[in-house]
């Protein structure tokens, strides 16, 4: 869609959003491809081009909205041979295969500059290889520890900052006729989120990252060590039974119900949970605790991205664009419930009025100095996830399988990463 001049009203919401405003000498066409179709995603994305474009009198913003699904088969064609200016795409290892082949940006410059470096800090992990960053995140949402509070207030527990906490509170949860976390593993990346937690929580988040990387054997010794943690889990009857005929959705009700009392899922199974019943204040939200000592918390916080094709041909107005996106105020605004209803990526924005955003917001803003991971099937190739988290799968409902999971899952990186 070729987006007109906005109206004075437009211009009047956006003046003073970011510097934008005062780079009156853009010109010539801004071309913008988004992967943002769903209805929701879809306005914020019109109305941000809309009011980028009244900014800047002297440009014109097209804006291209393609079908999500759609999207991810003509990315790479697209990139090559009619490269737009500015393009969505996912930070970490789903961007590698376009920085390895030249077809993003280098935009490290404007990560230097205070606006980004020192608002952006959380998520710059996520945004560089090599060194170098490639793009920037407009929006993520956490994941962490869902909890009935009001059991938790029943049995005498809080919320667990350690291992040893963790466990106890996990015991003392099953002597009451209990389960510990519901979970549904039937379709697989329930249980890939289980092993990021533990895994970045054992060996951090620099291990977690060469091992979906493929640098690090699945046999290795600290690869065991994340299992052993696991399987303390697992050997205990924390999860609930069946785990694996169910979907996210289908393991709701047991915790809902009181049967289990925690859920370690993202942000998006709030809503839900509030749909099927459970009450506001009996529900609440911890970051996992801390396993390794001296390993600092890293997160995972999928995190949605615009970058600059290597191709592009007006790349000082896609510039413009990129710190309009993570201001402020943009990032309040597009992130807010009306819109996209998740966290902004700058730590000056605020947060609508809900408990778990908040809590999720302050924790990845200032409380992840670990590092910001993307969930295991994106940082991970597609082949090496789909193995991996079957392996994953498998492990919590056939513990003793572990060496052959680990060696499946060694041959499996031979051949993916070669």
């Amino acid at each position: 869609m070729n987006l007109l001049k906005g109206t004075a009203a437009g211009l009047a919401m956006a003046a003073g959003l970011c510097a934008s405003a005062q780079a009156s000498d853009l010109s010539g066409t801004l071309k913008i491809f988004s992967d943002m179709s769903n209805p929701a995603p879809r306005a914020v994305m019109e109305k941000m081009a809309s009011d980028f474009d009244a900014l800047h009198p002297d440009l014109t913003v097209e804006l291209t909205i393609i079908d999500r699904e759609a999207y991810k088969t003509q990315i790479r064609n697209f990139l090559t041979a009619n490269a737009p200016d500015v393009a969505n795409w996912y930070a970490a290892n789903r961007m590698r295969p376009y920085v390895n082949a030249d077809l993003f940006e280098d935009i490290s410059d404007l990560w230097a500059e205070p606006a980004l470096a020192d608002n952006l800090a959380s998520t710059k992990g996520a945004m560089t290889i090599d060194g170098k960053q490639y793009g920037v995140p407009y929006t993520y949402y956490q994941w962490g520890v869902y909890y009935r509070e009001d059991i938790y207030k029943e049995l005498g527990l809080e919320e667990p900052k350690d291992w040893a906490t963790f466990k106890d509170n996990c015991q003392k949860i099953l002597d009451s006729g209990r389960k510990c976390f519901t979970i549904g593993s039937k379709f697989l990346w329930t249980a890939g989120g289980w092993f990021d937690y533990l895994n970045m929580r054992t060996n951090g988040y620099d291990f977690h990252m060469a091992l979906t990387n493929g640098e690090v054997a699945w046999t290795d010794d600290r690869v065991k060590a994340t299992f052993a943690n696991w399987r303390e889990l697992v050997d205990m009857g924390a999860f609930i039974d069946n785990h694996q005929s169910y979907s996210w959705q289908e393991a709701l009700p047991f915790m809902v119900n009181g049967e289990a009392t925690a859920y370690l899922m993202g942000n998006f199974a709030v809503a839900p949970l509030r749909e099927a019943g459970l009450d506001t204040d009996k529900l609440d939200f911890y970051q996992f605790p801390a396993i390794t000592d001296g390993v600092e918390l890293a997160e995972d916080a999928p995190t949605d991205t615009f970058h600059i094709p290597a191709g592009a041909s007006n790349k000082e107005a896609a510039r413009e664009f990129l710190r309009y996106v993570v201001s402020a105020d943009v990032q309040t605004e597009i992130n807010s419930g009306s819109a996209l209803g998740q966290l902004p990526v700058n730590a000056q924005s605020s947060v609508d009025d809900d408990e778990m955003l908040n809590q999720g917001f302050e924790m990845l803003s200032s409380n992840a100095p670990g590092g910001i991971a993307q969930f295991f099937d994106r940082d991970a190739p597609a082949e090496m996830a789909s193995v991996a988290m079957e392996g994953f799968q498998e492990f919590m409902v056939f513990p003793d399988n572990l060496d052959d999971i680990l060696n499946r899952l060694e041959k499996t990186r031979s051949r993916v990463y070669k």
